[in-house]
């Protein structure tokens, strides 16, 4: 269809230009035209403007042209990974998007807010030290408070805070107490801000840290609230370890 437009568009043009041709060779002879000439003249100019139009119009037969034409064509062999879209590619899996709902920053803020709020001198963060993550690892954090008492968070795909980790070197049969536990009840303050400090001490009740002094080692205390999971554990003589985690 596209040839016989163009083919119409030459041949029009031509035939115009002949009979304009002719009408003016008239009327420098006889100085003046027919109505036949102008007629036909007109007609052939009409013809050359509807085939340049269609083909203006008409889509193009190149089959390198068209990139949707392509796209129609393409077999599922055809599609690449980059191809696939959301309803495609598989979710993620819970696991990878559980988090405390908290950024590195927020978790920062809220563990210093709780702090002062709460007079808990000496335990202020300054600034979080990010780890690189390795292969196949999500990112990670930590911060040094002393020689014995040590904070790690861990992140999750989304850059939020998963898993928040307190551990500490010394003696663990010695009773718990002092910077660890002041430590403890900020984490507890900065991930749950409708939190009070009774509410750390009902968490506390329900791990068992003040049931007894934590001079065990075979101490593992845990619970659950509000989709978080708070526990507290004694590796060695010398390492225990206080957990916040994200769970379904």
């Amino acid at each position: 269809m596209r040839y016989l437009l163009t083919a119409l568009f030459i041949l029009g043009l031509i035939v115009f230009f002949g009979f304009l041709g002719r009408m003016i060779l008239s009327m420098r002879k006889q100085n003046k035209v027919s109505i036949r000439h102008v007629l036909l003249t007109m007609a052939s100019f009409a013809i050359s403007v509807i085939g340049m139009y269609g083909m203006l119009a008409f889509p193009s037969a190149d089959p390198h042209s068209g990139t949707e034409q392509t796209a129609v064509h393409r077999s599922d062999d055809d599609i690449t990974d980059n191809d696939l879209t959301d309803e495609r590619m598989p979710p993620r899996s819970q696991t990878e998007l559980l988090s405390l709902n908290l950024t590195t920053d927020e978790f920062k803020n809220r563990f210093n807010i709780a702090v002062g709020k709460y007079r808990l001198n000496g335990l202020s963060i300054t600034h979080l030290n990010r780890i690189e993550p390795r292969a196949q690892e999500t990112g990670s954090f930590e911060y040094v408070f002393n020689e014995e008492l040590r904070l790690v968070g861990v992140l999750n795909a989304d850059e939020h805070v998963q898993e928040i980790r307190l551990y500490r070197t010394g003696d663990t049969t010695e009773p718990t107490g002092g910077m660890q536990l002041t430590a403890i009840a900020a984490l507890i303050l900065a991930t749950n801000s409708e939190y009070t400090y009774n509410d750390v001490q009902d968490v506390l009740q329900e791990i068992g840290l003040l049931d007894r002094d934590v001079n065990q080692l075979d101490f593992d205390g845990k619970t659950v609230r509000n989709g978080l999971e708070y526990r507290f554990s004694i590796q060695d003589r010398n390492h225990s370890t206080f957990e916040i985690t994200a769970v379904k």
